[in-house]
């Protein structure tokens, strides 16, 4: 009986240790990659078939849910392999009533077309030292114009649609815009808000709108800024500042930023990438972000009580689940979208990569987590 009582003791000590050590083992910065809670559930499968990253998906005023990501253009391939790194040619458009049965509504805003100052692409001497390259060895390289990571938001104190994304570069630079849909339909036509007829709103890439419960809109710039818009949605209303965080040491590369508010708190949700380094150790804020030692490219998030923070530690949500947003459907359940990164390690684990993808999620004690009882 003793015996009994010692093995149960011992049994008892032993996960009550492997538990604190799961959960309360990792200092901030740290990474787990391996924990099944936040891994991006098998059964999740794209939603088409079709070439996408950075997917944004949105609840509209009519009941319809919008999907638009950084595409590809469908009828340009080299070596096999089709890409959106240096050229692209606009933004595409999905609609759903149910999650799962997708319609195609077309190129939306074609930059030959449609674009002003986001037509006028880059173009890089012989002599000069090109900033990227395709991935593929495209002998178009030397030509860089893309347009990436939109996002689709209607604006109740507007009564409109806008799209906020950013180009890879221009003549005019690299940087992120705001267009406005001219008949108040998602599908456009669009055109530039007045603050970038001419040039970028923002001189960095992964812009982002947020309206407030007040009608106020924020525009975020692709990792820590902020600023209020007019009331017109004309241009900013004030200078950008940086957002105030619970940084990492070191603070590594971050990107992909939006803000969405819920339980009376705002959320800052960003992407980040976590490494494997070689001593067996994973972490958000190496010394050096390697490309060796990337695995996953994560959805994190932290919380605030104010729009400009400061805001709580970031925790990760999904991994692998970086460069998304989260949207509740028409019954109230919370979904995040993913895009399965073709990049880092993880990509291996993969059937196919840069598909768009939403993951079942919920909310609770102040956190979103993946919810693995819930399927679509």
């Amino acid at each position: 009986m003793k015996e009994q009582i010692y093995i149960g003791i011992t049994v008892f000590c032993g996960l009550f240790f492997s538990c604190t050590q799961s959960t309360e083992a990792l200092s901030y910065g740290d990474a787990d990659t391996h924990n099944a809670e936040t891994k991006i559930p098998k059964e999740v499968k794209p939603l088409i078939d079709y070439w996408m990253r950075d997917t944004w998906i949105t609840l509209g005023d009519d009941d319809t849910y919008y999907m638009i990501g950084t595409t590809a253009d469908p009828h340009r391939e080299f070596a096999g392999q089709v890409h959106c790194w240096d050229w692209n040619d606009g933004l595409y458009l999905f609609r759903s009533t149910d999650l799962k049965n997708w319609e195609a509504m077309g190129l939306i805003w074609s930059m030959e077309k449609d674009g002003t100052w986001q037509k006028n692409c880059k173009i890089f001497g012989e002599d000069e030292k090109y900033q990227k390259r395709s991935l593929n060895g495209d002998p178009l390289d030397n030509r860089f114009l893309a347009v990436w990571a939109p996002e689709l938001h209607y604006i109740k104190s507007q009564k409109n649609w806008f799209i906020v994304a950013c180009m890879n570069n221009s003549e005019s630079g690299k940087g992120s815009f705001i267009l406005k849909s001219t008949t108040g339909r998602p599908e456009g036509p669009y055109v530039n808000i007045k603050g970038n007829e001419t040039k970028p709103l923002f001189s960095n890439i992964d812009g982002s709108l947020f309206e407030d419960e007040d009608g106020t809109v924020y525009f975020v710039g692709h990792n820590h800024y902020i600023a209020k818009m007019n009331s017109d949605m004309s241009d900013l209303a004030e200078p950008i500042r940086k957002i105030k965080e619970t940084a990492y040491d070191p603070e590594p590369y971050i990107e992909g930023a939006f803000i969405f508010k819920y339980d009376h708190k705002y959320h800052l949700v960003q992407a980040i990438w976590s490494h494997r380094l070689k001593d067996g150790s994973e972490t958000y804020c190496p010394q050096k972000d390697d490309d060796a030692t990337r695995y996953s490219y994560d959805c994190v998030i932290a919380s605030s009580d104010n729009i400009y923070g400061p805001y709580q530690k970031r925790y990760n949500v999904i991994t692998g689940g970086g460069h998304n947003n989260l949207f509740q459907d028409k019954d109230k359940n919370w979904w995040a979208t993913i895009f399965f990164n073709p990049r880092g390690a993880q990509a291996k684990e993969y059937e196919k990569t840069c598909r768009p993808g939403i993951v079942p999620i919920k909310y609770g004690d102040g956190k979103f987590s993946i919810d693995l009882d819930r399927k679509l």
